[in-house]
């Protein structure tokens, strides 16, 4: 399929799927960070981009929201090229775990984090960056997430002074790794790290290049940089797939199939090996803390492209010989 029939058919199903999906007002938005609450709840936008820098949008894509979760792949991805995979499994595991995403409990087996994608464990990979990087960790950070996005992102100011009166749960969280020796940074640096990159303003488009950062092995499909390595990735879309969606994610890999990442302020991030990535805005959330139209819209989309790691009419990386018969 040539670029143009690509585009066009990507931009079909995106506006099929935001306008079957527009009326779906399930959920509420996330309040336990006020700052947050203040996000007009019907927002709702699609947009998708291949490898090859071909887009595809519906809705509002360009309305800025912060990261927040969706940040904890990306950092994850940022520590295994700085230190290596078993340098990091030293602070972090790897393992699923069927509890809320900001549950306070370690592996009783490694007595660290079970996964990066819960908080404890992003706050782990926090204090291995603060403790690798020094004073200069969140500014990394920011470089290594704009390169990502193909642009420079910046902090919502309220909604990161909203993180910090409020996150005192987060904060306990880094006392007891820090005490557990999962990093030696101090643990205050650590968690105020990880509010920061939480409060990156991002919009559906944005993730939609990060994503496709990802799909394209860690090279920009915008501006051609290599951003993460080739390890850091395979691992990276391996966690996210079995531990992406917290207490939901079984399901979601049944349902889906793909590699993604929520996060509270509304956004999903999804990947397609060397195929695609998609980004997704919709503030509600549903009981699990994760966008309800945006799991819908991923879902849908999965179904109708037939994106599913596992469907039978994904033929994968284009590296690989086509199943499909003919």
């Amino acid at each position: 399929m040539h670029a143009p029939d690509i585009r066009h058919s990507l931009s079909s199903a995106a506006r099929e799927t935001h306008a079957r999906l527009h009326g779906r007002i399930e959920g509420a938005v996330a309040s336990y960070i006020p700052a947050l609450a203040a996000m007009p709840p019907d927002l709702f936008g699609i947009a998708l981009m291949t490898p090859s820098g071909a887009v595809a949008e519906a809705g509002d894509t360009r309305h800025p929201f912060t990261i927040q979760s969706v940040s904890k792949c990306f950092t994850y991805a940022m520590v295994l090229d700085l230190l290596g995979r078993d340098a990091v499994r030293a602070g972090v595991g790897v393992q699923p775990v069927g509890e809320p995403f900001n549950v306070i409990e370690l592996d009783p087996r490694s007595n660290r984090p079970f996964n990066p994608m819960i908080n404890s464990g992003a706050i782990a990979v926090a204090g291995l960056l603060r403790q690798t990087l020094g004073p200069d960790a969140f500014a990394m950070v920011k470089a290594r997430l704009s390169a990502c996005a193909g642009r420079m992102l910046e902090v919502d100011a309220a909604v990161h002074a909203s993180e910090a009166e409020s996150g005192h749960r987060n904060r306990a969280i880094a006392h007891l790794l820090r005490a557990a020796g999962a990093f030696t940074a101090d643990p205050q640096e650590a968690v105020e790290l990880y509010f920061l990159q939480c409060s990156l303003l991002v919009t559906a488009h944005d993730l939609a290049v990060m994503g496709a950062t990802l799909a394209a092995i860690g090279t920009n499909p915008l501006s051609g940089k290599e951003v993460f390595g080739v390890d850091a990735v395979r691992d990276t879309l391996s966690v996210m797939f079995t531990c992406g969606l917290y207490d939901g994610a079984g399901d979601w890999a049944c349902r889906v199939g793909l590699p993604a990442k929520s996060g509270v302020g509304g956004g999903v991030v999804a990947v397609v090996n060397r195929q695609l990535g998609l980004g997704v805005f919709s503030p509600r959330l549903n009981a699990d803390g994760n966008p309800h139209r945006g799991l819908l819209a991923c879902e849908m989309l999965a179904e109708d492209l037939g994106l599913h790691a596992f469907d039978a009419t994904n033929s994968g990386s284009s590296l690989l010989p086509s199943l499909a018969p003919g």
